[in-house]
């Protein structure tokens, strides 16, 4: 079992080094600079192809490389294991490094589907009773300005919230000759824009209102129903676009849109909650802004106020530059790994989302399938 040793650094071993790779990589790097926390040592980085993964470990500076993450993981010198591969390999590496003895960051979605998830979380719980913790890896959660969002709400500074949305449109994917790609195929990818962006917006909808769904409503489309593969043309077993009602448990309605489509659109998370007293905007396209507009003064003042996030009293800020001074998306991983080490250390709070709240969401994900499957029906969750 891992056990936090303040005099020793926490081992590190990061599977996967394509973009989230580098993504996390790039966490692990400016960590311990920006912030107070433990000692880490960038351990090894794992691939299945043995060139690229030495090149990658040289150039994102990790100590080596590996081929084989069922050795990595047994590794007195591994403390933590970092995943970031395709959701179909989530379950498989999670569960065997939890059952390891080591704590497990896990990129989103949990899994690509409730079965697998559910063993996810079954191994989490078996490791919470160790002292591990599995974490799951919701990086918009660590955005600065949603951070001060999600506090202004529970300051009850909007009220009771009625109604929320949330879009994540990219166009990546508009090009009808783009090639065929993992995340196209549904044995690798799970879902499409649904599962790899639609699960962000649906996250953030329930981080910030502080609401579970109940109940959700949903449609799919593969708006190019083949691409440019290997042998011809090869047919998208995904969605290219997803649309979602949502009913939550404290009354609020949501409405969420993910499309890989969008032409125009490069990488925009809009996002808007409207309360009896007060409403927020925020576009991930400018991520230090968050606008805000309080209802309880007379109407002929009301407005949006646009509150520029980076003074050191707002989250996470006080860690980089002085105000005024921008971050980007990039800060949101190390945001996101210095909240784990400091649970690991016990230096903070628990990690948010777990492995539960990670299924709880994957639930969500495979009721709009349902819902679309059978015409947009209305779909019930468990309480």
């Amino acid at each position: 079992m891992t056990t936090y040793d303040p005099d020793r650094p926490l081992g590190v071993a990061l599977i996967g080094y394509e973009f989230m790779g580098r993504a996390h990589s790039q966490a692990w790097r400016t960590v311990t600079p920006a912030f107070d926390g433990p000692a880490i040592a960038r351990r090894v980085l794992v691939g299945r192809d043995a060139r690229k993964v030495q090149d990658a470990a040289r150039r994102l500076d990790w100590e080596e490389y590996a081929t084989d993450w069922h050795e990595v993981i047994t590794r007195d010198d591994v403390d933590i294991v970092d995943i970031c591969t395709p959701g179909f390999l989530h379950a498989e590496i999670a569960i065997a490094a939890l059952d390891a003895g080591k704590h497990v960051l896990c990129e989103k979605p949990l899994a690509n589907d409730t079965a697998q998830a559910e063993q996810m979380v079954e191994a989490a719980r078996r490791a919470e009773d160790r002292g591990q913790i599995a974490a799951l890896g919701f990086n918009y959660r660590r955005v600065p300005a949603l951070a001060l969002a999600r506090g202004l709400v529970e300051d009850g500074r909007l009220g009771t919230v009625y109604q929320a949305r949330a879009d994540y449109l990219q166009d990546w994917l508009a090009d009808p000759d783009s090639p065929m790609s993992w995340r196209l195929r549904a044995e690798t990818a799970g879902t499409g824009a649904l599962g790899d962006i639609g699960s962000h917006a649906i996250d953030q909808i329930q981080f910030l209102t502080g609401q579970r769904t109940t109940a959700v409503r949903g449609r799919l489309a593969t708006i190019v129903p083949e691409r440019p593969g290997d042998d011809g043309r090869e047919a998208v077993t995904v969605d290219d676009a997803a649309w979602a009602t949502l009913e939550l448990d404290g009354g609020a309605l949501a409405s969420v849109e993910a499309s890989r489509m969008a032409t125009g659109a490069k990488n925009e998370l809009s996002i808007a909650l409207y309360g009896s007293k007060g409403a927020l905007r925020f576009d991930l396209e400018s991520p230090n802004e968050l606008w805000f507009l309080d209802a309880t003064v007379p109407v002929s003042e009301q407005g949006f106020s646009r509150i520029l996030v980076t003074e050191p009293e707002h989250p996470y800020l006080q860690a980089w530059w002085p105000q005024g001074h921008v971050i980007g998306w990039e800060h949101t991983f190390s945001h996101q790994i210095h909240d784990l080490l400091s649970a690991i250390s016990g230096a903070g709070p628990a990690f948010r989302p777990d492995f539960a709240e990670g299924l709880a969401l994957q639930r969500v994900l495979d009721a709009v399938v349902a819902s679309d499957a059978a015409d947009g029906v209305t779909v019930h969750l468990d309480r």
